[in-house]
């Protein structure tokens, strides 16, 4: 049997120390409502190990706090803002670390179609003929590290330049300092004009050399593509299981979360309670 910290998806100690001082603070006695049961550690552990294995809530294992518990969390935090705050702190200090400015001058903007589970509302997926792919779609505005700074989930059957526009506004927004973002070919036209006229920036298109056959690693957007990448190494993401698509936004919010803690501390010993210590903290 496994015990408790025993799962390569919980956080080392080195990177549970740079999420705990971002979590609001725990509640303490009865002024501060009723004291908390459990663990935060352990309550993030939980979200990670649904994120990164692709567990149904109820198929928490018993060691983990009674998964109504962990989702009580999850839902509490994503009401309250805390998921974003978590990221984009993370973000910034990824981004320092890789001497760059906390906030970013360039992005990028792609769309990933990815299949829905039964309990994803027939309200909110659709199908996409271009992937052939029933579903929902995931926009995503990055920075050129790949970093996330916007996202929406909407249903497959919308297309590019009508889904594209508001996490374009909430990245212009977000970050003002983001000036120019490079898109693939899928969205030119009306979209860039879009941009230019209502958004006051520069939607660049990169296109694909004309005697171009099969896959190949287009300039600038390369990043994005990895982006997708991470995320579908998670199980939970490898599909779209979530009813709401905000709790599908933040699911990706948690398992960038994930990527950039391990970034920050993957040249540091990886150890776990109950764990001998590893050479390294994988990505």
């Amino acid at each position: 049997m496994i015990g408790a910290g025993g799962y390569p998806s919980d956080l080392t100690d080195v990177q549970w120390a740079l999420v705990e001082p971002l979590l609001p603070p725990p509640q303490t006695g009865p002024k501060g409502g009723q004291r908390e049961k459990h663990p935060r550690r352990r309550i993030v552990d939980a979200i990670f190990y649904v994120v990164r294995t692709g567990c149904a809530w109820r198929q928490l294992p018993h060691d983990f706090p009674p998964w109504q518990t962990v989702y009580w969390y999850f839902v509490r935090w994503h009401d309250e803002g805390t998921v974003v705050r978590v990221h984009d702190t993370l973000r910034a200090q990824v981004r320092q670390a890789e001497g760059r400015e906390a906030e970013p001058s360039a992005g990028l903007i792609d769309s990933q179609s990815v299949r829905s589970a039964d309990t994803v509302p027939a309200a909110t997926r659709g199908f996409d003929a271009g992937k052939k792919v029933k579903g929902r779609k995931r926009f995503l505005v990055t920075d050129t590290l790949g970093l996330l700074l916007a996202i929406r989930v909407v249903a497959a059957s919308i297309q590019g330049r009508d889904g594209a526009k508001r996490p374009l506004l909430w990245a212009r927004l977000d970050h003002p300092s983001v000036r120019k973002v490079w898109a693939d070919q899928g969205l030119a036209g009306r979209l860039a004009d879009w941009t230019a006229q209502i958004l006051g920036r520069e939607l660049e298109i990169v296109r694909k050399d004309p005697g171009q056959r099969g896959f190949r690693v287009q300039p600038k957007r390369w990043a994005i593509e990895r982006t997708f990448a991470w995320l579908t190494a998670h199980r939970r993401l490898a599909r779209d299981y979530e009813t709401s698509p905000a709790h599908a936004e933040t699911m990706i919010r948690w398992a960038m979360i994930g990527v950039m803690v391990r970034r920050l501390t993957r040249s540091r010993p990886a150890t776990r309670p109950g764990h001998r210590p590893l050479f390294r903290a994988a990505l």
